[in-house]
């Protein structure tokens, strides 16, 4: 008596290793990947169930109005983001603020939570409404604005 297995045996016990090495690879990928996940959180879930001191997160609210202030060294700024339950958080950021990084404006920072409860972002990311126009369009007309849009689209093509 032979000990070999009949072809219809091999092809299910490959099935099976290969899904067993798909499920395998998945479960490491998830793994790996627990500590890299950055949340979204508003000033008010910031507030009442802050992050661990030193985990990236991402903030996202409301840039207050008259919050921007330029510290003294020239490259770092402070504000604060708040929303619509009046919840307000201290943000500080040294490096270039995006063009539509104003007061009033959406923002999201990316960063994490100092020991002071200050924010310090690494990266500001900033929202611009519905009717947001770029610069170089703002004084033309509907007319003027698509063609021009027409003749830089027109290499493309």
């Amino acid at each position: 008596m032979s000990k070999t297995l009949k072809p219809k045996h091999q092809r299910l016990i490959l099935i099976v290793i290969a899904l067993m090495a798909l499920i395998g690879a998945g479960l490491m990928a998830a793994w790996s990947l627990r500590n890299q996940a950055s949340y979204f959180y508003l000033p008010d879930q910031l507030i009442a169930d802050p992050p661990e001191l030193g985990q990236p997160v991402r903030l996202g609210g409301m840039v207050a109005q008259g919050s921007i202030e330029t510290m003294p060294d020239g490259v770092t700024i402070g504000f604060v983001v708040t929303d619509q339950k009046d919840a307000r958080v201290p943000v500080r950021f040294s490096g270039i603020v995006p063009d539509l990084f104003v007061e009033g404006s959406g923002v999201v920072a990316e960063g994490s939570l100092g020991p002071d409860g200050t924010f310090v972002a690494t990266n500001l990311l900033a929202k611009h409404d519905e009717n947001y126009v770029p610069r170089e369009l703002q004084d033309m007309d509907g007319h003027q604005a698509a063609k021009m849009a027409e003749e830089t689209t027109v290499g493309l093509k």
